[in-house]
């Protein structure tokens, strides 16, 4: 049965891997042109992928290689668990799968050529972000904020299709919704991730109170708004996921002028994780049409691996780099020898979990003082402050999470059910942001994950629990440095050697799980990010 397996994974990759390589290559394009043809072209290519995994006799094989359980070596059961897993979700009716991909499609490309109109003028996210964070005319405020909401309106009635196909299909497979069955498939309880944000809510609440009073009282003066009376557009971000810069240090400062792109490149060559060869094939700046958000994407598992950004120079976007360029290095250094199904991370939270390591770094003052060279006495200065605007970023981000998580979960559960007023509920009780009065429009789908990546976004966080873990590892057990000491990583190739070997290259060859617990000692915990960051 064995040799028959490895027969069937020879054949099936054959298949896979040439058009994976395809629909990659032409999703990068379409979202570099923003043009309908290179979107429908995407489009043709997603199809004829998805089309492999709805093939029932492959499935039948599957099942039965599966339930002899005769398939014992490590490699090839753990091959087993992940090609059957991505043929599971893909066996219902090839046409409800044709007008999925067709729909999410045409809404990605909406999403990527939207521009919000204010006053008849046309603006980017960037130019928006700009105005939210830095202006102190409320009137202002709102009308960039309520532009920022209008692709909501755009996109409302196709996600809330989409909802209901991807309902239909996973019914069609047994499951009760999309949201369990994409938990499940992707090796995750529904139960156990519930249960871990319940634990989050009640972990962060406080701490979110105290920091959340601060934001207030530091916008209450800022925009000379009674504290009762801020609104979400008081809070220098479109879905207050981020977190105001309340502190006294301008991080911008400090990469204003800079070369990000040469800094990115430069810090991740110091730890021996070097970047050039990804750079070169990467789109790193705005242009017309371009999607305006960020992506890493692995083209072929064979090394073309490239980033997607609309860089500027400030800290938010040095983040950015960092963060995505984490994603990036991971994809290099998977081990090339694996079979081409388990050349990818071991799931996509510990891709996010690198990612969010590095990102954090941007505003990390001994990394701004090792890498951008800033002073000894100033790195002194701002450190405090460094770690409080790290912290409420943090806080800020746990507890937008809750309200993307708790959304989509419900969202899947009961479409019907007003999802206007379950996202404001969710926002006010989690995020503690005041609803504008009389507002009623789909402000949920104006986030793009809710509308393209459902299921996705709880991954974020657990993204940020394992990088709190990873840090202390490598700190305590790596570099054998105290914990409570600020930790740049810069200039220690011993990092990069840690986690190229004992972290990226097993790829996919364990659960996940199982990677954290060989990688680190332990297994998943909550405890090293409360440890960083609450109380």
């Amino acid at each position: 049965m064995e040799k028959d397996f490895i027969e069937f994974v020879k054949e099936y990759e054959s298949k896979v891997s040439d058009l994976y390589k395809q629909a990659s290559l032409a999703y990068f394009e379409a979202s570099i042109s923003g043009k309908e043809e290179d979107f429908k072209k995407t489009s043709d290519l997603q199809l004829k992928l998805n089309l492999i995994f709805t093939n029932k006799d492959d499935f039948k094989k599957l099942k039965e290689f599966k339930e002899f359980g005769e398939i014992k070596e490590h490699v090839l059961k753990r091959l087993l668990t992940v090609i059957y897993n991505a043929y599971a979700e893909n066996q219902f009716d090839e046409n409800l799968l044709k007008e999925i991909i067709e729909l999410s499609t045409k809404v990605e490309e909406k999403f990527s050529t939207f521009r919000a109109e204010v006053d008849g003028e046309k603006y980017t996210d960037n130019q928006i972000d700009e105005v939210l964070e830095k202006s102190t005319e409320s009137e202002k405020l709102e009308k960039f904020w309520l532009a920022s909401k209008q692709i909501g309106k755009e996109v409302a009635d196709d996600v809330l299709k989409l909802v209901h196909m991807r309902n239909k299909a996973a019914k069609e497979l047994g499951y009760e919704n999309h949201h369990q069955m994409s938990l499940e498939l992707s090796e995750q309880s529904a139960e156990d991730i519930e249960k871990l944000f319940d634990e989050l809510d009640e972990l962060t609440r406080d701490t979110f109170v105290e920091v959340k009073n601060e934001i207030d009282e530091h916008l209450s003066k800022k925009h000379n708004v009674a504290k009762d009376e801020l609104m979400p557009w008081h809070y220098q971000d479109k879905f207050f996921q981020q977190g105001p810069s309340i502190y006294a240090v301008d991080l911008d400062k400090y990469y204003k002028g800079k070369d990000i792109v040469k800094i990115t490149r430069d810090y991740f060559a110091s730890i021996e994780l070097p970047i050039d060869d990804m750079i070169e094939k990467s789109d790193l700046f705005e242009k017309e049409g371009k999607y305006q958000h960020a992506y890493c994407t692995d083209i072929d598992r064979e090394g073309d691996i490239r980033v997607l950004c609309n860089v500027k120079d400030n800290y938010r976007w040095m983040g950015t780099m960092l963060h995505e360029y984490g994603h990036a290095v991971y994809d290099k250094f998977v081990k090339p020898e694996l079979p081409w199904s388990l050349r990818q991370h071991a799931h996509i939270f510990t891709t996010e979990a690198i990612a969010m390591l590095f990102g954090r770094m941007a505003s990390n003052p001994q990394w701004l003082h090792d890498v951008i060279g800033i002073a000894t006495d100033e790195k002194n200065t701002i450190a405090e402050n460094c770690f409080k605007t790290l912290k409420l970023e943090q806080l800020v981000f746990t507890r937008w999470v809750q309200v993307m998580f708790r959304f989509e979960k419900e969202m899947y559960a009961k479409p019907e059910q007003d999802l206007n007023k379950l996202w404001w509920n969710l926002v006010e009780k989690y995020q503690m942001i005041k609803k504008p009065e009389g507002r009623n429009e789909p402000d949920w789908a104006a986030k793009i994950h809710v509308a393209l990546y459902p299921a996705y976004y709880h991954n974020y966080m657990l993204g940020e629990l394992l990088a709190s873990q990873l840090y202390f590892y490598i700190t305590e057990k790596v570099l054998k440095e105290e914990s409570r000491t600020s930790q740049s990583f810069a200039n220690k190739k011993e990092v990069g050697d840690y986690l190229k070997h004992l972290f990226f290259a097993p790829g996919a060859m364990y659960h996940w799980s199982e990677l954290i617990e060989k990688s680190t000692g332990e297994k998943l915990s909550p405890k090293f990010y409360a440890q960083q960051f609450v109380g």
